[in-house]
């Protein structure tokens, strides 16, 4: 090689390449002699580290290098540590044991050093003081028990209005559960938050354009960025990454419901007696900015959550006839008239073990959200190094042959007379997550999920097309009951 022939740009480039490499040698060095050693993990390649061993089906592919690896074990994505637990055991040091250091979230650089940002406007997206002060907000005004009985009757309403649109369809055309109960959840949640229906059954509305931008907002939200593997590239967005969120966050979204914060602002909205979650926001204080960025984290977490469960647990119904024979002759024998109300729910627990089966075969985020380590600590004799992302595979532990009998069957039975349930406390079972972090939406999703499902049952019989090969996404055709509710 001609040294003279190198320009300063070749050279600027192979520093940017070797300074990684430099990186996790030191940090290898300097580890070693320290602190106990990082859990046992697959071989970290210079510069990528394990990027390419988990490119695709993430979760599955880790429960299979965790077999080899051990419950508790460390990757490498770029310049990143990335701690992976997939026991009940691993599970529990992460999130309880350890929840006090390890309960920080990730947050991309190229959301922390732009301005304006999103950054201490959500929940995924604050730093821990910020985080207490967000999440008390939505557990007191928006989950709490109190503000969940106010808000009874808008998922009453909004899963009766699907149930008469799939009976006004006379059983002439196939179903497509998952669109139709995205539309449910975007409506439950619109008039929650705004007091308003976004969408209709046919795709038109105000917010027509909320599942499309749930869904790319959510793609980019799983697609990693060179900041986040390599921070020392932490001000560079090369793909425009955030100029597209928040594009989405600002104008797709923001831009549905911002006439109707101006009406509030200026107190001239009369669209409902009751106040929703932006009315409060509003007297707190919050700017349209801060609003936009809340309203998008519970549209994105909560309509994929209550549309994929629920998609899920028809499917598994349609699968197995006996399970639905039951459930079936429960709803029938419990249920009172022809609308399901959610103080029947209680009196289903067939329907909820099914429900509980289901979040155990498909739990809706395999991998959890990604915690972070806000300082070293010592887990199972190992190092969880300062600022290592931490995975909690829950898709795995839901289906290891230690914990479950059949663990790839769905045998709703396991659940009758058991204790365990999604509070978080059971560390074999754990849909929502666990600790500071858990999801604070579980009881509103779940309740969500059983009414439609209990709704579905009561007024319809239905029909997997082809039982071996079900579309995807679920399509299912129906016969409308002699004592539908129309």
């Amino acid at each position: 090689m001609n040294l003279g022939t190198i320009t300063v740009g070749e050279i600027f480039v192979l520093i940017l390449l070797l300074l990684p490499l430099v990186y996790f040698f030191f940090r290898l060095i300097t580890n070693s002699s320290k602190y106990p050693p990082l859990p046992p993990g697959p071989f970290p390649w210079p510069i990528v580290g394990n990027l390419f061993q988990i490119k695709t089906n993430t979760h599955i592919r880790l429960s299979e290098m965790a077999q080899l690896h051990g419950p508790l074990m460390s990757l490498r994505l770029g310049q990143r540590t990335v701690i992976v637990g997939s026991s009940p055991a691993a599970a529990q040091e992460l999130l309880k044991t350890h929840d006090h250091v390890l309960s920080g979230r990730n947050v991309s650089p190229l959301i922390h050093h732009n301005k304006p940002t999103i950054y201490n406007m959500n929940l995924n997206f604050s730093s821990d003081d910020n985080y207490r002060y967000l999440r008390n907000i939505y557990t007191s005004k928006l989950f709490s028990t109190r503000a969940l009985e106010s808000r009874m009757k808008t998922r009453e309403d909004k899963v009766l209005e699907m149930v008469k649109y799939i009976g006004s369809k006379n059983g002439e055309e196939d179903i497509n559960i998952r669109d139709l109960m995205f539309v449910t959840a975007t409506n439950i949640l619109g008039n929650t938050l705004l007091s308003m229906d976004l969408v209709d059954f046919e795709g038109k509305g105000i917010g027509a354009c909320v599942k499309d931008s749930v869904r790319r907002i959510a793609m980019l939200s799983l697609t990693p960025q060179l900041a986040d593997l390599y921070p020392i590239l932490g001000r560079w967005d090369f793909g425009n990454w955030y100029k597209k969120v928040m594009y989405i966050i600002e104008e797709e979204l923001g831009g549905i419901w911002k006439d109707s914060l101006q009406r509030k602002r200026n107190g001239s909205n009369v669209s409902s007696d009751l106040q929703d979650f932006s009315d409060i926001l509003i007297e707190k204080g919050f700017t349209n900015q801060q609003i936009n960025a809340m309203i998008e984290e519970l549209f994105t977490a909560g309509t994929d959550s209550m549309t994929l469960t629920t998609d899920s647990f028809v499917t598994e119904l349609l699968k197995n006839q006996e399970v639905m024979r039951k459930a079936r002759n429960e709803v029938m024998e419990k249920i009172v008239g022809k609308v399901v109300k959610e103080t029947d729910l209680v009196h289903l627990p067939f329907l909820e073990a099914c429900l509980k089966e289901t979040l155990r075969l498909h739990p809706p985020a395999p991998l959890l959200l990604p915690h972070r380590a806000i300082k070293a600590c010592d887990v199972m004799g190992y190092t969880i190094p300062k600022d290592s992302q931490i995975w909690v595979n829950i898709w795995a532990i839901g289906r290891d042959p230690e914990i479950w009998d059949d663990p790839l069957d769905f045998k709703p039975e396991r659940f009758i007379g058991s204790k365990l349930n999604y509070k978080g406390k059971d560390f074999e079972f754990l849909p929502f997550g666990s600790g500071r972090r858990m999801c604070p939406g579980e009881a509103m999703a779940s309740k969500t999920i059983l009414l439609t499902v209990a709704s579905l049952i009561l007024n319809f019989d239905w029909f997997l097309p082809n039982i071996n090969a079900p579309t995807e996404p679920l399509q299912v055709t129906f016969k409308v009951r002699e004592q539908f509710l129309i």
